[in-house]
């Protein structure tokens, strides 16, 4: 099950184990468990401080706990952790011996001082690149702290639990048989939610902060390049987002960036993060920008919390989010049947009937990939024709089980008060209403730019995106933008990096040139 390549990582990794580890396999005579047992025994090969036992009694089957062999463990794996989920089940090891997270040392304490039990159960599928992350930090916390216990749940080998607790999207955290939250999470977005005394104090030192030269709102890639050409000038710079990332962490696959032949969002977003971390940058992240006004010293920032950060300049690059329908039902079923994750979430729906809405190269990919997992596709695009690569139309055409309808104007999502049933479309030739049963519908329509909270405030575009000039520079003196919040056509990641660095280099000749014209002196009358 394990190649040579990887056990020999395995053992590397597993010398930093500090106290012994025993996995206790709850099982039965289906293959999975046939396949989870081999997988253990595996693994326990790469090191004498693991130990596997078959007698667990656990109530999901098969499944096996991770803990230390002289106490209780609160990690459980109700499904095979391969592939995204490998690196979960190092990490359960390594922590659950006691070895030390990568974690700051404020969040570690704040984990420790939860009181009460709470037990979690996340929700995931093999093929979801979100859902890594919320698992390793809600183990994490049950490593941490004994009065939590965290439970990983495989969604297409427990159809019955999926079904049970409607689970339509994955990352989906249940809480002590509760919805707990959605999507991807850290650490800290777990944290803020649970812990919610400390938001007052938090905005009080955000205010309190000392001016910034160069203020960048927006964690994605053009954030990231550019706090990192900031700060390389030496001046003293800040970044704040909402998910350090931004939209890169819900992309898969990466295969035209530059110099790297493959790689994925989440891995890229690592890489930018420490990057960014070896420089003197203040990272502030989940905090939400709301407004943006010019004030005696420069600019001030608003944050979602009350907290007002002041800078010379400031670099907006909130980027851009995924567009909605805007049809009834959508906003009500959304993770109840809307998705717009086919990658992490088209597991959920293996055998059943789905939808994908939209005839671009994101819309034909999605249901070429679905089509391979549930028993039938509907491929609804507006216009009279479909907008993706010839390749990818070719490939969709021969799909048995996909049906695609052009001129088609979706109306409504149709459900039962609990899920998705149905869809309803106008046909635009003939102004006609038709029904489609299904289970399923992914949103693929393309990206509206994140700057609601600057309208009134600077120059925007017709379609919300922010005006700027070839510098970078907006309507506001001293405040820039890049990246896909902006009017730069083509929203690339590697665009998206280049107009960051331009858009720093910008901030930071307007800098220069700000200083000058204030140290002059005033002209005799």
């Amino acid at each position: 099950m394990l190649d040579t390549n990887i056990k020999s990582q395995l053992k590397v990794y597993f010398e930093k184990i500090v106290s012994p580890i025993v996995l206790v396999a709850s099982l039965d005579n289906g293959d999975s468990s046939v396949q989870m047992l081999e997988l253990l025994n595996e693994v326990a090969e790469q090191s004498d401080k693991i130990t596997v036992k078959t007698d667990g009694n656990a109530e999901h089957v098969p499944s096996f706990t991770v803990g230390k062999t002289d106490s209780k463990a609160r990690i459980t794996f109700a499904g095979l952790p391969m592939g995204h989920e490998m690196t979960s089940f190092i990490l359960a090891i390594l922590q659950a011996s006691g070895y030390p997270p990568k974690v700051e040392q404020e969040v570690l304490d704040r984990i420790g001082k939860l009181d009460g039990k709470l037990h979690f159960q996340t929700f995931i599928s093999l093929s979801c690149h979100n859902c890594p992350d919320v698992v390793q930090a809600l183990n994490l916390m049950a490593a941490l702290n004994p009065n939590i216990e965290h439970e990983m749940i495989d969604g297409a080998l427990f159809q019955g639990l999926v079904d049970q607790h409607q689970i339509m999207a994955v990352p989906t955290v249940i809480v002590n048989g509760e919805a707990f939250g959605q999507g991807r999470m850290s650490v800290e977005e777990i944290m803020a939610k649970l812990d919610t005394s400390t938001p007052k104090e938090e905005a009080a030192k955000l205010s309190a902060k000392d001016p910034y030269d160069v203020l960048v709102v927006g964690g994605g890639p053009a954030g990231a390049a550019a706090a990192i050409y900031a700060a390389r000038k030496g001046i003293r710079t800040g970044i704040i987002a909402e998910r350090f990332g931004g939209q890169v962490m819900d992309t898969l696959g990466i295969e035209n960036f530059i110099s790297v032949e493959h790689t994925e969002g989440p891995k890229l977003v690592q890489a930018l993060e420490q990057h960014v971390k070896s420089y003197e940058v203040d990272i502030m992240n989940l905090q939400r920008a709301t407004a943006l006004r010019q004030s005696s010293h420069g600019v001030d920032i608003e944050l979602a919390n009350g907290a007002i950060l002041k800078s010379k300049s400031v670099i907006i690059s909130t980027g851009a989010r995924w567009r909605e329908m805007n049809v009834p039902g959508e906003q009500e079923y959304r993770g109840k049947g809307v998705a717009y994750c086919p990658h992490c979430d088209g597991p959920l729906f293996k055998g059943k009937r789905v939808a994908v809405i939209g005839g671009g190269n994101s819309g034909v990919e999605a249901a070429i990939d679905l089509a391979g997992i549930v028993s039938h596709v509907t491929l609804i695009e507006f216009d009279s024709k479909l907008r993706a690569d010839a390749i990818l139309q070719t490939k969709l055409n021969s799909m048995p089980n996909v049906t695609i309808i052009k001129s088609a104007l979706t109306k409504e999502v149709i459900g039962d008060g609990n899920k998705v049933s149905g869809l309803r479309y106008q046909d635009r030739t003939n102004d006609t209403l038709h029904s489609i049963e299904l289970e399923g519908i992914f949103v693929q329509i393309g990206l509206l730019p994140n700057t609601d909270w600057l309208k009134g405030t600077i120059e925007l575009s017709k379609h919300g995106e922010v005006i700027v000039d070839p510098k970078g520079e907006t309507s506001m003196p001293g405040v820039f933008a890049a990246g896909d919040c902006t009017t730069v056509p083509y929203k690339q990641i590697i665009i998206a990096m280049g107009e960051g660095a331009k858009a720093s280099l910008g901030a930071f000749d307007y800098l220069i040139r700000s200083s000058v014209v204030e140290s002059e002196p005033a002209l005799a009358a």
